[in-house]
């Protein structure tokens, strides 16, 4: 994105602007906030806080978004874009705002905001949403983080009939919700059938109720389009696997409330140095 000289004072000259004067300070809307330069996701609005310090603050950045480096002078810690390395603000530790200890000092300049289930932002990035549910989301999320082209992705659940369910509830059964991947992605980079095509060569969407040892509703396959455009190529998709003999079990579901999962759950394989035991790619479509 074009940058304004102000934007390039801070996010190419590594400025700060003046406390309190930023959009984004007080701003309490659900959402992802996004790296002003080149629209990377940073940060989610559910890990920013009121640290009255006259800056958005943040006490967790998504896995990979943020690079940290030591300021030349060795008393402050920068961050920046890991993606373009644009300058952010700087990252403090040990002050006890939160439980997580940590607090990320952004200027609003170095960065955009995109509403929760907005396909676009209001200032030049163009972003599509899908989701996915294909058994443990673990395995799901895994290979969907490996496409260029995602910007990022979230581990989470979604149709059922409470709210803010968590892991444990979920895992009775008895909420209706299914374990599921939400995926931030630049169309023009790559496209949803290229996506919903994977979703179908990563797990198997013949089986029912069931993905691999994981059993239970909470593993259906299932889609959640967000807009007509996907569920139309959701199910020409389908209708091809059918006409090659697949009896595909996947349902088309319009997208509703998306809860996150508890942080564990999110990035899993990648956090913990392993690879998926119930996702492998198998091609389907030739």
């Amino acid at each position: 994105m074009k940058l304004n000289d102000i934007e390039k004072k801070v996010i190419e000259g590594k400025g700060t602007e003046m406390p309190f004067s930023g959009e984004y300070c007080h701003n309490t809307e659900k959402g992802t906030y996004v790296c002003r330069r080149c629209g990377a996701p940073l940060y989610r609005s559910n890990d920013k806080f009121d640290a009255g310090c006259g800056w958005p603050s943040f006490d967790n950045e998504i896995p990979n978004a943020v690079k940290r480096v030591p300021d030349a002078d060795g008393h402050r810690t920068e961050i920046t874009c890991a993606a373009c390395e644009a300058h952010l603000g700087h990252v403090f530790i040990g002050e006890m705002f939160t439980a997580k200890n940590t607090r990320h000092c952004v200027n609003s300049l170095s960065m955009d905001f995109v509403p929760e289930g907005s396909d676009t932002s209001d200032k030049g990035h163009k972003y599509e949403t899908a989701i996915f549910a294909g058994g443990c989301f673990w395995g799901v999320e895994y290979y969907f983080a490996k496409v260029p082209g995602v910007l990022s992705t979230e581990a989470g659940y979604i149709g059922g009939n409470i709210d803010n369910p968590s892991y444990e509830d979920v895992c009775t059964g008895r909420t209706g919700h299914v374990e599921a991947v939400r995926i931030v992605f630049a169309p023009d980079i790559v496209s949803y059938e290229t996506l919903a095509r994977l979703f179908f060569e990563i797990h198997d969407p013949e089986q029912v109720n069931r993905q691999g040892p994981d059993m239970g509703e909470q593993y259906r396959s299932e889609i959640f389009y967000t807009n007509e455009t996907q569920h139309e190529i959701a199910d020409s998709l389908i209708c091809k696997l059918a006409a090659t003999g697949y009896d595909v079990a996947t349902r088309l579901t319009p997208a509703s409330r998306f809860w996150l999962a508890e942080d564990y759950h999110q990035n899993y394989y990648a956090q913990n140095g392993k690879t998926p035991y119930c996702h492998r790619y198998t091609r389907r479509f030739f």
